[in-house]
């Protein structure tokens, strides 16, 4: 008998479904904030079921001799090292899109506060005052709603929006034409938002990209008396470089949901006029708290009594008698796609996918998805196998599937095509019979290059000197080359080249290969590949 235990509170209903399916359950709702207790424990089990409190650490990973599944009953896996747990075959499960329409409200909610100054007001009123004159609020009927993310949690924000009778704009580089005209919604670049609207929505995953997202300089671009909601991720605003814009007038009011450092006890935000605050509250109904922790009870119980892969994000969506055929090609599609995202900036608009040979027999839809979740993961790193088709459909992204029997040198292979609005990208790909990836062909041009986790690409025209160029560079500044590979589609036309370094390679050095006027792309990679 399977057993799992729960460290952080969930309802009895989702408690009931463990023993209903014949799991034991140790509910110890408490013990997620006792590090050294679940330490001691954590190896008994097959099963983790938690929500926020519990910290997934690659420490209590490593005490977990018998764990096979985490449970995230919730859509933020932060609280999970997902690297440790990938590493030690262990299963993280999540529930996307549980709390999706309670995070929504909440925005909207926060929104309508701020509008309004009803906590101050509240406040003031509690206090015994009057204070009628001094809480003047403004109408958001008619005004402009900026929307940062139009995604699941951005779009429901959009409809609401609607019918409260604003104009909405959207900032979303994976938002496509025909997506935006479906929502209703004006798509514009990121400065053209902040000089437009009067009120700014936030709904984007913490990334690189989106760290920061309204920095100082950008707040500096705002409109007059632009209100800010953020219920998405501290880190997106630059909360020292607000609270100076509020204080000077600049910005009429903000309200955070979410902070850079959490819990947040102290913040540049706090006790500024007309900042509405609350302690991470976006999820928090029965209604949304109640669905995810059934939906994460019957996951993880699905995978313990029958292998069932659901909502994961660190594993496909597939039977168990399909995993170990399928493993070496799974990771090769996430690979493609990875390669994919990396290299595309602006809306893909399709995605062509091409089976060839032995791996058109396969369960295709899983080789989809873990193809579109590595397309996707570069803007959205929360994406899974499930919930990477369902994010595409929602920006518009027309996804095809051809599959052909073999027709060249390998026994299989998957070719990837995605369209922009101003051109094509492709990559193909096999695994060998040793289990290893490989790409066979970027933009049409055969290569054989091996996969590893630091990686740089380059395009060039077909002349004398880049191997020199690339091997002094790289040997000047101490980077070591494991693997690489060239090609080029005729002499003295287009080639490219694809290295395998042993450490990351360094902006710096990146620059000084772009320096040389030798290449006409420089790109630096990442894989999630075992060094």
């Amino acid at each position: 008998m399977p057993k799992v235990l729960i460290s952080d509170a969930l309802s009895d209903a989702a408690v009931q479904i463990f023993r209903d399916r014949g799991i034991e359950v140790d509910f110890q709702p408490k013990l997620g904030k006792d590090k050294e207790k679940l330490a001691e424990i954590i190896g008994n089990y097959d099963g983790l079921a938690i929500r926020s409190a519990t910290k997934a650490t690659e420490k209590l990973i490593e005490r977990a001799a018998n764990l096979k599944v985490i449970g995230r009953a919730g859509i933020g896996v932060d609280n999970v090292d997902i690297p440790a747990a990938s590493k030690k075959g262990i299963i993280v499960m999540n529930t996307p899109f549980g709390n999706s329409i309670t995070t929504a409200e909440h925005a909207i909610s926060m929104l309508m506060a701020v509008a309004r100054q009803i906590p101050e007001a509240n406040a003031s009123t509690h206090a015994g005052k009057w204070e009628k004159s001094r809480f003047m609020g403004v109408e958001v009927t008619g005004k402009t709603l900026g929307v940062i993310g139009a995604g699941n949690i951005g779009s429901i924000v959009i409809d609401r929006a609607h019918g409260l009778k604003m104009k909405v704009v959207a900032y979303d580089p994976f938002l496509s034409e025909e997506r935006a005209t479906e929502i209703g919604v004006e798509k514009v670049e990121l400065d053209a938002l902040l000089g437009r609207a009067d009120f700014i929505t936030l709904h984007v995953p913490l990334t690189d990209q989106t760290r920061n997202i309204l920095s100082k300089e950008n707040i500096a671009k705002l409109k007059p008396n632009v209100r800010i909601v953020n219920c998405a991720r501290g880190g997106l605003v630059d909360e020292a470089a607000l609270a100076e814009a509020i204080t000077e007038g600049r910005v009429a009011g903000a309200a955070f949901d979410v902070f850079a450092e959490e819990p947040a006890t102290a913040s540049p935000l706090f006790n500024l006029p007309n900042v509405v605050v609350t302690p991470h509250l976006g999820a928090a109904t029965s209604e949304a708290q109640e669905n995810v922790a059934l939906q994460v009870a019957e996951q993880m119980s699905d995978y313990l009594l029958t292998g069932a892969v659901t909502n994961a994000i660190n594993m496909p969506s597939i039977s168990a008698e399909e995993a170990k055929i399928m493993g070496p090609w799974i990771g090769l599609s996430g690979h493609l796609g990875n390669f994919i995202g990396q290299m595309t900036d602006e809306p893909i608009k399709s995605i062509n996918i091409l089976y060839d040979g032995v791996v058109s027999e396969m369960n295709l839809a899983a080789l989809n998805s873990a193809l579109v979740a590595g397309i996707m993961r570069k803007v959205n790193p929360d994406v899974n196998m499930v919930s990477a088709p369902v994010i595409a459909k929602e920006r518009g992204i027309q996804i095809a599937t051809t599959k052909q029997d073999q027709s060249g040198t390998f026994e299989g292979y998957v070719k990837v095509t995605v369209t922009t609005d101003t051109r094509e990208r492709s990559v193909a790909g096999t695994v060998f019979s040793d289990g290893k990836p490989r790409f066979i062909q970027i933009k049409g041009i055969n290569i054989d290059a091996e996969i590893g986790r630091h990686m740089v690409y380059t395009t060039n025209k077909d002349v004398p000197g880049i191997i020199g160029v690339l091997g002094t560079t790289m040997g000047e500044n101490g980077v070591n080359i494991a693997n690489f590979t060239l090609g080029r589609n005729d002499r003295a036309g287009e080639a490219i080249a694809i290295l395998y370094a042993d450490e990351a390679v360094s902006e710096d050095v990146l620059q000084k290969l772009r320096d040389t006027g030798k290449f006409q792309q420089v790109k630096a990679l990442t894989f999630d590949v075992e060094d």
